[in-house]
């Protein structure tokens, strides 16, 4: 064998082991990556039942609910980006920002049922902010009050998807 084709299989060789450590990589991260969606983008692309994902949205007005289950405090809400809602089941303890017409971000699944179950729940935690993800989907719908952010958006007076546009 010449020293060129030792070369090349040496090339050869290093390429094959680069590949197969990226294609390991990128699996270990497709099982690992949560996506952010809103109430709506559920509707439309139905995400797989138990795929974890961040859903963000605002706490719907009048739809909080706090019962007990076995010990520990349940919490059910909607949350909605003005188009559509989601029910939420969180069991644990809210956080104290936590409020209706606020901004709020979810992580879970979702359960055959379409409702929501949540292992964590992040609200806004001072007055200006609002989570990035969150401004941006409303502001993609023309739900967002420029300069109102410390006051909770009453969705119920958003322009509909129609006269958004």
């Amino acid at each position: 064998m010449t020293r060129k084709h030792r070369r090349l299989l040496i090339v050869l060789a290093c390429g094959a082991g680069l590949s197969t450590a990226t294609a390991l990589a990128l699996g270990a991260f497709r099982s690992t990556i949560v996506f952010f969606m809103t109430p709506a983008d559920i509707a439309e692309q139905h995400p797989p039942v138990g795929r974890t994902i961040r859903l963000g949205g605002m706490v719907e007005a009048g739809s909080l609910r706090r019962t007990t289950e076995d010990g520990q405090p349940v919490a059910t809400f909607k949350v909605t980006d003005g188009r559509d809602a989601i029910d939420v089941s969180y069991t644990g303890i809210l956080p104290d920002l936590f409020r209706e017409g606020q901004g709020v971000v979810a992580m879970g699944e979702l359960r055959p049922d379409h409702v929501f179950v949540a292992d964590e729940v992040l609200a806004k935690h001072d007055e200006k902010y609002m989570p990035k993800d969150v401004a941006e989907a409303l502001k993609k719908r023309g739900y967002w009050r420029h300069g109102q952010e410390s006051q909770p958006v009453d969705l119920s007076a958003a322009p509909t998807e129609t006269s958004a546009r």
